[in-house]
């Protein structure tokens, strides 16, 4: 059964074929030479320079012989002025008449020529020469008004559509290309940081034969000519170290990893994170490094080191504190869990009322507790740092306490940004933390890291000390953009299935 085409894409349709029919090529191969933006003919006017710009038409208001319109472009909207006997200087008035007064729609794809003025009201715009149909929509834009008062009427907000479509959301919706705008600029910032400090930008497999480098489950495919399985990357960590094994002092990789684990308001299944790997240096350095960085970036964003997000002002100006994992449940729980084992860390997250599951070992007990009880509580940039060794298996231990490892989490609004380590280069003692890992999996631990003996082999011909940290780039985005979901700033956030489209009729 056929989709029945609503009234305005039959009204679209039928405009089409009487394009068509007037010779026009509704979707012209012709190149057409933009030499100007709407932005920046505001930003920059000058009266009767000649320009050519193209984008949507947006509104029309027909006047007899002459007509308003607003054209936007990738920059921003401008009005045109257009008068039949410019567009039409012969006997021949049809593109006037026919098409664009009756052809052409909300949405449709022209390019116009010619000179730039200012109306009596002092309104920058382009007085029409010549119009191009560049290309002719089928189905119709929400049209989102505001009325005298500043009201906003039929608007795009739906966020299940705007996020399925985000090409409208884009179009009609005032702000969203600039979030988007701003995490390019975001990365960029960070790679201006890291180039300048000579670090090299890389990239390594997202098919891998073991999924290292973290602990998440992992998506699964199935590579056909090897007939072996094959996983998405949850992490880049361990190829990036391989690296640092063959002697480059820092490298670094903005990276897409895939987690095939819940959506929420701050989890996609394929995220963006940056790594970054720089040996003869530990995590106090790293901490330093971070800091300095954000500082950069929001600076770079904004001119300063407050944002606003939501209803609080962060502030990324470094230094940031730094408090140890223990000492932070103590504090907010009144609870010192140092020294304790796997049952007595049971008997504190029954005490707690925090739900776990039976296949919980000690590190993830720890984090439990950590996540539940005390992450909610830093809002302004915190560094937590020395976390248990359960928790770290790919950490250095640390210094002066065996127990715990030199390890650090970026805590902002309540949430982790950015993961550290002094990253661990004893090869005997990564196996051994492999071999842990293996035996939570063999309580049902499907996050569990595998072994990577490949990995291991690189370490055993050396690696130098070295620190390694990774940031969300998503979550630094919603941070830096004022956005409190991680689908506002995913062009294209994973979604559920959209029902079958149906064929459409155009009987």
């Amino acid at each position: 059964m056929s989709r029945e085409l609503s009234e305005q894409e039959q009204v679209r349709r039928d405009a089409l074929r009487q394009i068509r029919d007037l010779g026009i090529d509704p979707y012209p191969a012709d190149l057409f030479d933009v030499d100007n933006y709407a932005k920046n003919i505001k930003d920059n006017y000058e009266e009767g320079k000649e320009v050519s710009i193209a984008g949507r038409l947006m509104s029309v208001r027909i006047m007899g012989k002459a007509s308003f319109a607003e054209l936007q472009d990738s920059s921003g909207r401008i009005q045109l002025y257009v008068s039949r006997d410019d567009i039409c200087p012969g006997e021949d008035k049809t593109l006037y008449n026919s098409v664009f007064k009756k052809l052409l729609h909300i949405g449709d794809y022209i390019g116009v020529k010619g000179h730039v003025f200012k109306t009596q009201v002092g309104e920058t715009s382009v007085h029409v020469t010549s119009l191009t149909v560049l290309s002719k929509t089928l189905r119709p834009l929400p049209i989102v008004k505001t009325d005298a008062e500043g009201n906003v009427h039929d608007a795009f907000v739906d966020p299940e559509l705007r996020h399925r479509m985000r090409y409208v959301d884009l179009v009609v919706n005032k702000g969203i290309k600039e979030t988007f705008i701003k995490r390019t600029q975001l990365m960029n910032s960070m790679r201006e940081f890291f180039n300048a400090k000579g670090y090299l930008e890389v990239e390594t497999p997202i098919l891998q034969a073991i999924p290292g480098g973290a602990n998440a489950r992992p998506f699964v495919t199935h590579h056909n000519a090897l007939d072996v399985p094959m996983y998405l990357r949850i992490a880049n960590e361990l190829y990036l170290k391989r690296l640092i094994v063959g002697g480059f002092d820092g490298v670094y990789e903005f990276a897409k990893d895939f987690r095939n684990e819940g959506m929420d308001r701050t989890h996609n299944p394929e995220f963006t994170v940056m790594e970054i790997y720089v040996a003869y240096k530990d995590y106090n350095w790293m901490m330093e490094f971070t800091e300095q960085m954000l500082e950069k970036v929001a600076m770079d964003l904004h001119g300063k080191t407050e944002v606003q997000v939501g209803d609080k002002i962060i502030d990324f100006k470094a230094p940031y504190p730094r408090v140890t994992m223990y000492d932070a449940i103590k504090e907010h729980t009144g609870i010192d869990i140092s020294g304790m084992g796997e049952d007595e860390l049971r008997d504190v997250c029954k005490k707690l009322h925090i739900d776990v599951d039976e296949s919980f070992g000690k590190g993830k007990l720890i984090d439990e507790i950590f996540g539940e009880k005390c992450e909610g509580n830093y809002i302004q940039p915190t560094f937590i740092i020395d976390y248990p060794i359960e928790m770290s298996p790919l950490c250095k231990r640390h210094r002066t306490n065996p127990e715990l490892t030199e390890r650090f989490e970026l805590m902002i609004n309540s949430k982790e940004i950015a993961n550290a380590y002094s990253e661990l280069n004893d090869p005997i003692d990564q196996r051994e933390r492999f071999e842990e890992q293996m035996h939570l999996a063999d309580k049902g631990d499907d996050e569990a890291m595998l072994i990577d003996q490949d990995f291991l082999r690189a370490l055993e011909f050396g690696m130098p000390p070295t620190s390694g940290m990774g940031i969300g780039i998503d979550r630094l985005t919603m941070l830096m953009t004022n956005n409190d979901t991680i689908q506002e700033v995913l062009f294209f956030p994973q979604m559920r299935p959209e029902k079958k489209a149906e064929p459409v009729s155009e009987d």
